[in-house]
């Protein structure tokens, strides 16, 4: 993983290799949320529906967690080399801040 600090923003580079999990995980939310659409067109008892939406929101909070994760190993990672620990934290809680958002 490679990054770049500027304007109080940490930019994340991944390799492929680090893109692939992250990749494969919307992959199969994607096929999930494809599979949730053919139940409604089937109109398919309504629990089992809502049991495909709560896997899908909890797989997206998974690769939402991936995200972070990733983000914040950077973050430290750029305040140990930089020793702009108050940036660091900063971008950390920015980050922290928009996942809580979400929930």
């Amino acid at each position: 993983m490679d990054y770049q600090y500027s304007d109080g923003r940490l930019q994340i580079r991944r390799t492929d290799d680090e893109k692939k999990p992250i990749l494969q995980r919307l992959k199969r939310i994607e096929g999930q949320v494809r599979g949730l659409q053919a139940m409604v067109q089937e109109d398919r008892y309504c629990l089992d529906e809502v049991q495909q939406m709560n896997a899908i929101t909890a797989a997206v909070r998974e690769a939402a967690l991936q995200l972070i994760s990733n983000h914040l190993d950077a973050s430290v990672d750029y305040a140990v080399r930089s020793q702009d620990h108050d940036g660091a934290v900063a971008e950390m809680v920015r980050v922290l801040r928009a996942a809580l958002r979400q929930t």
